[in-house]
């Protein structure tokens, strides 16, 4: 990938040279014709604006633009570590994964199978978590902060890469081998301080060849400034795009019993 980046730099160099080479030749045999004409040649040549170069990050963005406005499901198998700092120690939630865009809005179920049974649900705009062995659903409304979790939630999943940078600085670290795909990484800062102060940095594992996440790493503010606390690792396999999802996904199969809370803070 990084020859085929060269290539395309060089390229760009190139071309630029030749236009401009060409163009001051034409310069030259304009010195010949009346001044009316000259100054004709020289008001379009003066506004000729050169092409932005193609950046491995323009790249990695088009790529995702291109995915999100073909995107309408995902299904795949999710690996989510929980890494506690302090007491180094990484907790693993295993299960499956689903998004797909409902009208104008992106739907997320998790059903987790290990090491528990938990099922999580993202849709119209409210955070529901149920939890069978209690029998239990604890319910969060973003209120004024849903932006921030719309934005954060399709990030690598049907959200453009121009969109990205709407909300973070982004930066592309390089490519990276992740479960078999050469994936391209990119590193997110959150331009909002309110977010920095529960996600210092994001980092993304985009497959080039369908412009997707195959993993996501969210670390939380360290002791220190500019330093990582604990952190969110989601590993994604056997991903399935815009194929039919079952319906019952994106409902909780809770029971008569089940209690529902709205936890505070």
């Amino acid at each position: 990938m990084r020859v085929v980046l060269k290539t395309q730099v060089l390229g760009s160099v190139a071309i630029g040279l030749l236009l401009a080479a060409t163009a001051w030749s034409q310069l030259d045999s304009a010195a010949a014709l009346p001044f009316t004409s000259r100054m004709r040649f020289g008001f379009l040549f003066l506004t000729q604006e050169p092409l932005p170069p193609v950046t491995g990050l323009e790249r990695v963005l088009k790529q995702m633009d291109d995915a999100a406005r073909n995107f309408k499901t995902i299904e795949a198998s999710v690996a989510w570590d929980h890494y506690d700092k302090v007491i180094n120690e990484t907790d693993t939630e295993k299960g499956k994964i689903y998004f797909r865009r409902e009208g104008g809005e992106i739907q997320m179920a998790a059903d987790f199978v290990e090491p528990d049974k938990k099922y999580v649900l993202y849709s119209g705009g409210k955070v529901q978590v149920y939890q069978p062995k209690i029998d239990q659903v604890n319910e969060y409304n973003p209120g004024k902060n849903r932006s921030d979790v719309d934005s954060f939630l399709v990030l690598g999943f049907g959200g453009g890469g121009h969109d990205l940078l709407k909300s973070y600085e982004a930066k592309l670290v390089g490519l990276e081998t992740v479960n078999g795909v050469a994936a391209e990484k990119l590193e997110l800062i959150p331009k909002s301080e309110r977010f920095r102060n529960n996600i210092a940095r994001i980092l993304l594992w985009i497959d080039p060849a369908v412009g997707i996440s195959v993993q996501q790493q969210l670390f939380e503010p360290g002791p220190k400034a500019g330093s990582d606390g604990d952190y969110r690792l989601a590993k994604y396999s056997d991903i399935k795009i815009n194929q039919k999802l079952p319906e019952n996904v994106f409902k909780l199969n809770t029971t008569k019993k089940t209690k529902f809370v709205s936890p505070q803070g």
